[in-house]
């Protein structure tokens, strides 16, 4: 399936039915009265966020979504049924705007999540609605109120908790395929991650979080250069990044130090509040290194990036330092979630006594 995180719809609600003007004729009844019924309202549009969809890629070739008019009233007090609804299966993490003025309307992020992004109009009155003392036989209805009409943007930012960011080849998807449930494509080219791939790591029963693999960033990534300046809106939800090193890069010539601040520099570019989020370092390809050498290399490499936060040594490919990387991650998730969670308010009389 192919991976699409932008897309643009037109949606359009039904419109109301229009009220009917009726007389009831009944045989020995010369004066029946009104009995003309209300229209039924439009359908709605609604979004509900589906955890297993990953993509937008349905809205791509699917722009226009109308939900159908209720219907108009009709005699003998029969009122018109309402137009059926439709809805629209959006992955969890989508953001729903207004395609014209940019504000954001909607946010999609809980499964099942289900919001209307689009009313529809309500019925019209019929001549029974008007009916009074002094109006026995009315003959007013009012139509249909129209549905609401949008043209939208749709945005899909990835819900994970860890993000893995440098450059490309510093084996990102060799390192999530080794501590997650996550196959993406490895080979030995640049740029063979074309869209993002998330895994689910799981540390013991009801102890797991979600890593998202992004394609590989170069220097000029926020003016557009190589591929993952369109992907970087998916680290904006992310708690952590982890910034993953090529420690021992095949061409002799390319320095991991410039190639890791080119890396930090686009993403001060892009997003400063992305810049600030907590960042780890995790230099791999250590089985590339005799073991006599890694020491120094490692130091050398931290001294000249003048780092100042946590620095983890592995090796992707054999799985070395993995599980310590992969502890220290959930403890830092899992402290942020709590953070993040608001204070129970205990009740005093299950309080301690002092």
């Amino acid at each position: 399936m192919k991976f699409v995180d932008e897309a643009f719809i037109d949606i359009a609600a039904g419109d109301g039915g229009n009220g009917c003007v009726s007389f009831r004729h009944e045989k020995f009844k010369e004066f029946g009265g009104p009995d003309g019924g209300d229209g039924g309202r439009g359908g709605h549009v609604f979004a509900v966020a589906d955890p297993n969809l990953n993509t937008l890629v349905d809205f791509r070739f699917s722009r226009r979504h109308e939900a159908k008019r209720g219907e108009h009233g009709k005699g003998s007090d029969m009122f018109g049924a309402a137009g059926d609804d439709i809805t629209l299966k959006m992955p969890v993490g989508t953001i729903v705007s207004d395609a014209e003025t940019g504000e954001v309307l909607f946010e999609l992020l809980e499964p099942g999540q289900k919001i209307i992004i689009a009313k529809g109009g309500d019925g019209g009155f019929g001549n029974l609605r008007f009916k009074s003392a002094i109006n026995r036989a009315p003959r007013q209805k009012t139509p249909g109120w129209p549905g609401e009409r949008r043209n939208l943007k749709l945005e899909l930012k990835v819900l994970a908790d860890v993000g893995l960011l440098g450059m490309p080849n510093a084996g990102k998807s060799t390192l999530i395929s080794a501590v997650s449930n996550a196959r993406p494509r490895i080979a030995d080219y640049p740029f063979t991650t074309l869209h993002p791939n998330l895994g689910v790591v799981r540390i013991g029963p009801e102890q797991s979080f979600v890593v998202a693999d992004l394609p590989g960033l170069i220097e000029g990534a926020s003016e557009g250069a190589g591929l993952g300046h369109l992907f970087l809106r998916h680290l904006q939800r992310t708690r952590l990044l982890l910034h993953v090193v090529d420690l021992a890069p095949f061409d002799e010539g390319v320095d991991p130090v410039a190639q890791a601040k080119a890396i930090v520099g686009e993403l001060k570019k892009y997003d400063p509040q992305l810049y600030e989020k907590p960042r780890w370092l995790v230099l791999n390809k250590l089985d590339m290194i005799p073991v006599e050498e890694r020491a120094a290399r490692v130091k050398d490499f931290v001294k000249r990036l003048r780092f100042k936060g946590p620095v983890f040594e592995i090796s992707a490919l054999t799985r070395e330092g993995c599980e310590h990387l992969v502890q220290g991650v959930y403890q830092q998730v899992r402290s942020q979630q709590e953070a993040e969670q608001p204070p129970v308010e205990r009740d005093p009389r299950f309080s301690e006594p002092v």
